[in-house]
């Protein structure tokens, strides 16, 4: 047998432990292929939403390699610790430290190369029905299967380069003791965890403190918080599994009434150990699943722009003239015509809006002209669009706010015009959004309809809306008046003008493929996590075999131990995964100050989604623990 042929079956031999590792490998290859397979591909058209797109897909790339990297370093290095035994034996029969390191370098390559062929050949054989989802997520004609000489040679390239600096490297980890050590290594008797009731405390703080920041914060805090959240969630996390959680442990443990309780004395005395053990990879598994959760969630929750769209465009074409040139009765009939050709039921409605001077403002950053509609009007729009209506008419100098967005912060401020010193005291802002961002630069007012006529202004300019429920058919629609659904009020263009219908089907677009892009990196990572429990699980299958058989030996029944590994396994699998969704809905908290309306209902779906998957991975990995465990317990 030759040296490469010994490799080869030390992996064939431990191909049960290997066996989540390799699968994790292929998958992250696979994804990188496919990934690779739409950014190479050339019938995918060289359009804004494509371009977009294909550069998510290349910023996916980067991030699964780099997770990828660190992924396969930590597995390695899990394995080199569970293996120190092995080792030992080979070096007594005579193994150099140069050939063992040969050998682990070997069977790493053997493993890594095994996956980059799995993983290209199930992106192969998943590649057109990929390219089947992107093609219609970008709204684009079907795309054709090309399998590119690009995408191959980069993912095969980029992976080898991977597999082989991990091999290199952990040649380097492979430390020889003494042969007595090498043997005892899984044998010697585990020191008593220590707690420091400081680092406890503090991390409790940590915790409590960054989900208070993340409840509270608004649109205007967002910014400001983020890293100090994200900075006191992780330090946090690492010291409740470090310090906190072995501290609440060991107050259990004294507990004498639920400490003696059956077989609870099995249980939590070697909770505080594996706790302290796992701490590292509990932490790492909490981490990956959080951001798995954030990616998809986030996502996700912009399924309510499809509700929130129609608030932000409540006319489904909307056109402001800014001078008295024939060109915008020409661009008004054209519009009205393709509503025709469209067989699109709407209705039109024309509004003056006053541009008035402004002499001074509590607002710093006023510009020094303001556009004001009357009540009525804004009445009028509102009802069009079908928005319930139940504000109060402004009265005197007092003045609404004109929200141009529904994301738009408002301050109370006060206008001094040149006319008269005329004083309009705006605080209140409008519910309803009646002219879009687009059209309107910076604020606007809404005042009472006898203000309104006595104000003298600058410049008058004409709003026209085509309201009808039908928005989406207006895709498309004057597509040469407007460049990709808008153009927007600058002084270089007469008119300003949008078309919802055209803007929401590129929103649409780009919010499907950034769901499939964050579902597949969501994904990978989910896959990860849970790879990362089966190595440590396994880590310890020798351990566990000699403290069952032990305890089995004075009478623990097989219903007994199905209970004790089963209370241990939910322990290993559910207590990362519940600090992450605890993490993740506090995250979503925050979201929700991007969205007027409630997310809610996304963050259950993608949340529930993830967790009822651990539990079918906790099922299966369940079975075959509690199987391989009995095998030397008969």
């Amino acid at each position: 047998m030759t040296f490469r042929q010994f490799a080869f079956r030390n992996v064939i031999r431990n191909k049960r432990t290997y066996a989540a590792y390799f699968l994790s490998s292929a998958f992250s290859v696979m994804i990188f292929f496919v990934y690779a397979l739409f950014i190479f591909n050339p019938d995918i058209k060289k359009g804004v939403t494509a371009s977009v797109a294909i550069q998510l897909m290349v910023t996916a790339e980067v991030i699964m390699y780099v997770f990828s990297f660190l992924f396969v370093l930590y597995s390695v290095s899990t394995f080199l610790k569970s293996r120190k035994r092995e080792f030992g034996i080979l070096m007594m029969h005579g193994m150099t430290r140069g050939q063992l390191n040969r050998m682990v370098f070997l069977e790493n390559m053997l493993i890594g190369i095994g996956s980059i062929i799995a993983g290209i050949g199930a992106g192969i054989i998943t590649g057109k029905l990929f390219l089947m989802i992107g093609s219609r997520m970008l709204d684009i004609e079907s795309v054709p299967f090309y399998l590119s000489g690009k995408a191959l040679s980069w993912t095969i390239f980029a992976f080898l380069i991977l597999f082989l600096s991990i091999s290199i490297f952990t040649t380097l980890l492979v430390r020889i003791n003494k042969l007595i050590d090498l043997f005892q290594a899984g044998e010697k008797p585990k020191k008593e965890p220590k707690v420091s009731k400081v680092l406890a405390i503090l991390s409790a703080i940590l915790l409590i403190a960054s989900y208070y920041l993340a409840a509270t914060t608004t649109l205007e805090t967002m910014m400001i918080r983020i890293l100090p959240v994200v900075f006191m969630t992780i330090v946090g996390t690492y010291f409740f599994y470090t310090q906190l959680s072995v501290f609440m442990t060991k107050l259990l443990q004294r507990n004498r009434i639920l400490f003696w309780k059956r077989t609870n004395i099995i249980t939590f005395s070697s909770l505080a150990y594996r706790l302290k053990d796992n701490a590292r990879m509990f932490f790492m598994v909490t981490i990956v699943s959080t951001v798995a959760f954030c990616a998809v969630g986030t996502l996700a929750s912009m399924n309510v722009l499809n509700k929130q769209f129609q608030l932000d465009f409540p006319a489904a074409v909307s056109y402001l003239a800014k001078d008295n040139q024939a060109v915008h009765q020409y661009n008004l009939q054209q519009i009205e015509s393709e509503f025709q050709k469209r067989n699109i039921n709407y209705t039109t409605l024309e509004i003056p809006l006053k541009y008035v001077e402004i002499a001074d403002s509590t607002d710093p950053y006023a510009r020094e002209e303001i556009p004001v509609i009357k009540y009525s009007n804004y009445k009028k729009i509102s009802e069009l669009a079908g928005y319930p209506f139940k504000e109060d008419k402004p009265t005197g100098m007092e003045s609404l706010a004109m929200l141009t967005s529904q994301v738009e912060t408002f301050d109370s401020q006060t206008y001094t015009l040149k006319q008269e010193n005329i004083k309009l005291q705006q605080n209140k802002a409008t519910q309803n959004v009646v002219i879009p961002f687009q059209l309107i630069v910076g604020e606007g007012l809404v005042v009472s309809d006898e203000l309104y006529q006595s104000l003298s202004s600058k410049n008058t300019v004409l709003f026209t809306g085509f309201f009808t429920a039908e928005f989406e058919k207006t895709a498309g629609m004057a597509e040469n008046l407007v460049d990709d659904g808008a153009v927007f009020n600058t002084s270089k263009n007469p008119y300003a003008m949008t078309v919802s219908g055209t803007l929401y089907q590129q929103l649409m677009s780009m919010y499907r493929i950034m769901l499939l892009v964050a579902l597949l990196i969501g994904a990978v990572f989910f896959i990860a996590a849970g790879s990362f429990l089966y190595f440590r699980l396994y880590a310890d299958l020798e351990y566990d075999r000699r403290l069952y058989l032990t305890v089995k030996k004075v009478g623990l029944t097989d219903g007994e131990l199905n209970k004790i590994v089963t209370r241990q396994l939910v322990l290993l699998f559910f207590v990362p995964i519940t600090i992450a969704i605890i993490h993740s809905i506090f995250a979503f908290m925050a979201l929700q100050s991007f969205f007027s309306m409630s997310i809610a209902t996304e963050m259950v779906i993608v949340i529930a989604g993830f967790f009822i998957a651990q539990i079918i991975y906790f099922l299966f990995i369940r079975h075959h623990y509690l199987r391989n465990l009995k095998k030397t317990l008969i």
